[in-house]
């Protein structure tokens, strides 16, 4: 396979973004995908056309094309999935695929096809892999930064503690009717101590005036390897190379983003995550579960951990009640924190101290309940897997299964592995619900399922690869839910005294120990 560009181009065939993998001249790209258009065949998914020289693979998307150009000898069959490949990694940097959000984030698409294709040739890389690579940062970085900081906070603080003790020197020299003292210079006269104040106190006000970023260069073409910003490794500030670039960019006429856009970006992104809303007493319940069965069936050890942790940033509420519902039927062994009084817990499921004149630490986590759960009972089995590997005449063809048992549950971000024999190659994915990822390094087959609930409480894969039944052993399970297995909740928050209702928020999480 020979790939010469990979470009997301408009079904006019102007081009937004594009990558040469070869020694290819901007005129020549831009020839190539004006005539693509005027070559292609409609109504197809996934098809290909040829001209003399070279061949078109691409994939409509909306509004959109991508366009992978390749020789005429290349393997169509890897084309196409090198195709699939690229389609899915553009939404995970582009909200929309529009024109305007691909050129919003055309260097961050650029570093993902370098991911993906080497001097024409494909990489053996999957979408996980690749958000790594693009996303890696420097904890050296993150370290030097963090020290710097600190360095300058304490050059602030002890310029700001000099202009003060020099402005107090010129009161005092004022109140005596004194000269204020100075300070010499090189064959300058001595300046008086307010003059001095001042210019310190102008020099803190400038230094705490945020500075601006300059705006990052931003182009569409590209010929060699991208010298732009990235969400990449990055030791140090712009160059003096990138600035030359930049202002050869914009001397070509090419248009450079402002910094205001990138502004919009980054604000746009912090509002597609919000923040947890944190009440003044917030509680993190967290369970954590370590669960083996045995391959023919039966439940070996199904062990559970959870804790409730109490956090009060406000002081006003450190002497306060938990109100505790425990609506478990498995017998969960419960237990308090020594300093809680446990008998008022027994009686009335109450947390609070044993001295109520005392308050709970302010500003720090806090496990006032825990419990435990060890068991072999299958019916206790949230999720169940069942893995059938059957010989074939070309090795081995596997069908798995999983069943949720806790219609209350939902889990997120599930993700089954199955090992793999090394040195067979990829699996041939026959039926699946969900989607999956095959990572060769590991030979590993990840089934990734996004929820499984009441609504989507069973699914299955089948596929086949070269092997025996023992190399699909063990499985393993991910997941994560914010919703408890034991039903262990707290429903209200009072004062000690007066018994008045405090606002509080809660924060569940249950998941799989991974340690």
């Amino acid at each position: 396979m020979v790939l010469l560009a990979a470009a997301v181009c408009t079904k006019a065939g102007k081009a937004i973004v594009s990558r040469q993998f070869v020694e290819m001249t901007r005129t020549r790209i831009e020839g190539l995908l004006a005539a693509f258009p005027k070559l292609m065949n409609t109504g197809k998914q996934h098809t290909f056309v040829e001209t003399e020289s070279v061949r078109y693979v691409y994939q409509p998307m909306e509004k959109l094309y991508m366009v992978l150009i390749t020789t005429k000898n290349s393997n169509i069959l890897e084309d196409l999935e090198t195709l699939r490949l690229f389609s899915r990694v553009i939404p995970e940097y582009c909200r929309a695929l529009e024109e305007n959000e691909i050129s919003e984030h055309c260097f961050d698409l650029i570093f993902a096809f370098d991911e993906i294709v080497a001097l024409g040739y494909r990489e053996n890389v999957n979408l996980a892999q690749i958000r790594t690579f693009t996303e890696m940062d420097s904890h050296e970085e993150k370290v030097f930064r963090a020290v710097r900081e600190t360095q300058e906070r304490e050059a602030k603080a002890e310029m700001r503690r000099k202009a003060k003790e020099l402005q107090q020197a010129r009161r005092d020299a004022e109140r005596l009717g004194k000269k204020a003292p100075g300070f010499g210079g090189f064959g300058s006269s001595a300046v008086s101590g307010g003059s001095t104040a001042a210019m310190i106190t102008e020099t803190i006000i400038e230094t705490d005036k945020p500075k601006v970023a300059p705006a990052p260069a931003r182009y569409i073409y590209l010929d060699g390897r991208p010298s732009g910003p990235s969400k990449a490794l990055k030791l140090g500030a712009k160059g003096k190379e990138v600035d030359n670039f930049v202002d050869k960019l914009k001397s070509e006429g090419e248009t450079i983003m402002s910094s205001n856009m990138g502004k919009r970006a980054s604000e746009a992104t912090k509002v597609h995550a919000p923040p947890i809303n944190m009440e003044s007493v917030h509680m993190k319940i967290e369970e954590k579960i370590t669960l083996t069965c045995g391959r023919d069936g039966g439940l070996q050890n199904m062990e559970l951990h959870g804790m409730i942790m109490l956090r009060i940033s406000d002081d006003k509420f450190g002497r306060i009640r938990l109100h505790v519902e425990n609506e478990d039927k498995r017998g969960v062994q419960l237990q308090t924190h020594p300093n809680v009084d446990k008998k008022l817990f027994t009686a009335e499921s109450l947390i609070g101290l044993k001295n109520p004149e005392k308050s709970f630490p302010v500003n720090s986590d806090v496990g006032v309940l825990k419990w435990r759960l060890q068991t072999t009972e299958e019916s206790f089995i949230p999720l169940t897997i069942n893995c059938w590997p059957s010989e074939s005449g070309s090795g081995c063809d596997v069908n798995i299964e999983y069943e949720l048992q806790e219609d209350n549950l939902e889990l997120n971000d599930v993700v089954i592995t199955i090992p793999l024999p090394s040195g067979v190659g990829a699996p041939v994915i026959g039926e699946i619900d969900g989607e999956y990822r095959h990572d060769s390094r590991r030979n590993t087959l990840e089934w990734c399922l996004p929820v499984i609930d009441a609504k989507n409480k069973s699914g299955s894969l089948e596929f086949s690869i070269a092997g025996q039944p023992n190399d699909f052993f063990p499985v393993q399970v991910s997941f994560i839910s914010k919703k408890n297995y034991c039903n262990i909740q707290v429903t209200k928050v009072t004062q000690v005294d007066g018994n008045s209702p405090v606002r509080f928020s809660t924060e569940t999480t249950f998941l799989v120990d991974s340690s």
